[in-house]
């Protein structure tokens, strides 16, 4: 996966329609998706049940651009090799799901994916100081972690402290949670250069009508774009 920091948007499938995944994430990459986001929830490190390996592995072959799996599950390590087994290109892991931070992004390594680390809102960015040597990306939530749909709480500050703590290092800052065309140039400016969206890509649309979707992919990047 080769890197640089133009603006990425990353449409999490948690917004799509559940019983027709592999035509919308096809969809959604026609329509301009660079990444495609799925986020994994356990129903006990965050209050909502979404999706596990088997369906990772099942809509792998939809996605011909990366895939982007953000776990908000824990444990993490007992699961890391049925994701890297499901095609995941990216494996996200918090900083609150364990004691073993290091470990657990090592591990992901290991296993040849991209290793990413997550802050919820209430986490600051110090908490990742000694593994970004570890990472590929730094994912930023926010919202609290746990459904799509919620409003975007400003963690720009936090934002600006990664991006002065990355330096020069080939380490993506990802935003997640409330991204919008209103939203996503606050965060593009702190340096941020993935955001994912959920609602608002996939609102309006559907796989039988999907210029919607690229519609409002352009909006948020014309939002960016815009930046005096």
């Amino acid at each position: 996966m080769q890197f640089d920091r133009n603006l990425k948007i990353a449409p999490s499938i948690l917004s799509a329609d559940f019983a027709n995944f592999g035509a919308e994430i096809e969809a959604v990459e026609r329509e301009g998706a660079d990444w495609i986001h799925v986020d994994v929830m356990d129903g006990h490190f965050v209050p909502n049940l979404t999706f596990g390996p088997p369906l990772v592995k099942a809509i792998r072959k939809h996605i011909k651009t990366v895939m982007d799996v953000h776990l908000m599950i824990a444990p993490v390590d007992p699961y890391i090799d049925a994701f890297a087994d499901a095609g995941a290109d990216i494996l996200t892991a918090h900083v609150e799901a364990g004691p073993h931070l290091h470990r657990t992004l090592q591990a992901i390594r290991g296993a040849d994916m991209t290793a990413g680390v997550a802050l919820n809102p209430g986490t600051p960015a110090s908490a990742v100081a000694e593994v970004l040597d570890l990472v590929g990306l730094v994912c930023v939530m926010t919202v609290n972690p746990g459904f799509g749909g919620q409003s975007f709480i400003d963690m720009t500050a936090k934002v600006r402290d990664l991006r002065a703590m990355i330096g020069d290092r080939p380490v993506h800052i990802e935003i997640d949670g409330g991204v919008t065309p209103k939203t996503a140039p606050l965060v593009r400016a702190a340096g941020a250069d993935v955001l994912v969206a959920g609602s608002a890509v996939f609102s309006g649309g559907s796989v039988a009508d999907p210029a919607p979707y690229g519609a409002n992919i352009r909006a948020i990047r014309t939002a960016c774009d815009t930046l005096v």
